[in-house]
C-alpha cells in the first residue's frame, strides 16, 4: 500500500455511537450497558404452540443489540441506528397502542410492571441484524431486549420461563397478536449449537443438539409479512372451532393437543372442511416434531428431508399459510445438492424458509437461489447462514468505551 493510501475508517461501535448521541453517555461511558437478543428460527412445529403442542425452535445469531445509559426518570428514549428515528415512552403511563415498533417497548414495560418487576428509564440506541418481516421473530427479540434494558439487575429480571411468559403477555394483551409461547421461549432460553424441544402445554423442555455435519440456512423470500394484518388470528379461531366441535363429542378435549389422528378421522363428518384441515395439520405436525428430534439425534438425514417436506406440504395445503414465493424457495432448495431438508418457517404469509444443509455447502444453495429465484418470482431473496445461539442477555466488555 502506498503512503498516500489510507485504511478505511472502521464503523463506530454501538457504544461509541451512543457516546456521540447522548451527553450523559459521553460523561459516564463506564455506565453504558449493552444487551443483546437473538432472532429465532423454528426447525419444525408450526402453528402448534398456541394449540398446546410441540415445537423445535432455535435461537440464532441474527440479533438486536441495544446500548443504553440508565436514567433516574421514567422515560425511555430509544433511537434506531438504521434510520435515526427516535421513540419516547413515558413509563408512568405507556398509553394505548401506536401501531409502530414502539408498541413492543411499551408492551414489555407494561407486562413487566404487571408482573411486579421494578423498571426504570434509559436512553439508548438500537441496532438489528434481523431482517424485518422475515418471520424470524424480531418482535420477540425486541421484547426480550427491552426486558433486559428496563431492569437493572445483574441477572435476568425473572425466572427465564416466567420472563418468556411475561413477554408473550406483552404481545398478546398489549400489541394484540395472539402468538403462542414459542418465540419468546426460544429467544429467552436459547442455547448455542442446540435446538429446544418445548411442550407448550406442560412447559417442559430440553435441548436437542444439532449435528455438527449440518448448518442452518435461512432464505428470506423478499416478501415481508405483517403479522398483525395477516390471517394469523383467523387460524387460531379456526383451530378453536375444531376443538369446540370435538369437545362436544369426546371427553377431555381442551385443545388440539388432546386429539389424535384416529379421533380426528372419526369425527371428520362433524367438522366443517376448513376446521378439519387445520386440525389435521396440527395433529400430524406434533408427530413430525417428535420424529425430527429422533432424526437429529440419530443423524438420519433422509428422514429429516421427508419430515420437512411433509410439514411444508401440510402448511401449504391444510393450513394454507404458504405462498408461491415460499414454495419456489423450497423447490429450489430440494433440487440443490447438499440440501438435506427445506420448509417454510414461522407463521407463513411471506417471510422465510429454513434449510438444513451439509456443512460447507451453503454457497451452493446461495448460488442456486440467486440464479433461479428472482427469475421465477420477480422478488429479491436474501440468504443467511446462521448458528444456533444463546438466549438474550447482557454483552460483557473488558474495558469501557
Amino acid at each position: 500500500m502506498s503512503t498516500s493510501e489510507t485504511l478505511p475508517t472502521p464503523e463506530p461501535s454501538l457504544r461509541e455511537r451512543l457516546v456521540g448521541l447522548d451527553p450523559m453517555a459521553a460523561e459516564h461511558p463506564e455506565a453504558i450497558r449493552v444487551v443483546r437478543s437473538p432472532a429465532r428460527v423454528n426447525l419444525i412445529g408450526e402453528h402448534t404452540d398456541y394449540n398446546g403442542g410441540l415445537v423445535l425452535p432455535a435461537a440464532i445469531d441474527l440479533e438486536i443489540q441495544v446500548a443504553l445509559i440508565p436514567t433516574d426518570d421514567d422515560r425511555v428514549e430509544l433511537t434506531l441506528a438504521s434510520t435515526g428515528e427516535r421513540g419516547v415512552i413515558d413509563l408512568r403511563d405507556v398509553g394505548p397502542r401506536r401501531g409502530t415498533w414502539l408498541d413492543y417497548v411499551a408492551g414489555t414495560a407494561w407486562a413487566l410492571r404487571e408482573a411486579g418487576v421494578p423498571i426504570s428509564g434509559f436512553r439508548g440506541i438500537l441496532e438489528s441484524s434481523i431482517p424485518s418481516g422475515a418471520g424470524l421473530s424480531s418482535s420477540a427479540a425486541l421484547e426480550l431486549a427491552m426486558a433486559w434494558a428496563l431492569t437493572r439487575g445483574e441477572g435476568p429480571p425473572l425466572d427465564p420461563m416466567r420472563l418468556a411468559l411475561t413477554a408473550q403477555r406483552a404481545e398478546n394483551e398489549y400489541v394484540g397478536v395472539m402468538c403462542g409461547l414459542m418465540d419468546q421461549f426460544a429467544v429467552t432460553l436459547g442455547q448455542a449449537g442446540k435446538a429446544l424441544m418445548l411442550d407448550c402445554r406442560s412447559l417442559e423442555w430440553h435441548p436437542v443438539p444439532i449435528p455438527p455435519e449440518l448448518e442452518i440456512v435461512v432464505c428470506h423470500s423478499g416478501s415481508p409479512r405483517r403479522l398483525e394484518a395477516s390471517a394469523y388470528n383467523a387460524r387460531r379461531d379456526e383451530c378453536h372451532r375444531a376443538v369446540t366441535a370435538l369437545a362436544a363429542r369426546e371427553r377431555g378435549v381442551a385443545s388440539l393437543r388432546d386429539v389424535d389422528l384416529p379421533m380426528l378421522e372419526r369425527h371428520e363428518a362433524e367438522l366443517d372442511e376448513v376446521a378439519y384441515a387445520r386440525a389435521m395439520h396440527v395433529v400430524t405436525e406434533n408427530a413430525r416434531v417428535v420424529a425430527v428430534e429422533s432424526a437429529l439425534r440419530d443423524g438420519d438425514f433422509l428422514a429429516l428431508g421427508s419430515l420437512f417436506a411433509a410439514s411444508h406440504a401440510s402448511l401449504r395445503d391444510r393450513f394454507e399459510v404458504s405462498s408461491p414465493a415460499l414454495d419456489a424457495l423450497v423447490e429450489i432448495a430440494v433440487e440443490t445438492p447438499g440440501v438435506v431438508a427445506a420448509r417454510l418457517t414461522g407463521a407463513g404469509f411471506g417471510g422465510c424458509t429454513v434449510n438444513l444443509v451439509e456443512r460447507g455447502r451453503a454457497d451452493e444453495l446461495r448460488t442456486k437461489v440467486d440464479r433461479d429465484y428472482g427469475r421465477r418470482t420477480g422478488l429479491t431473496p436474501s440468504v443467511f447462514v446462521v448458528d444456533a445461539a444463546d438466549g438474550a442477555g447482557p454483552v460483557l466488555f473488558d474495558t469501557p468505551a
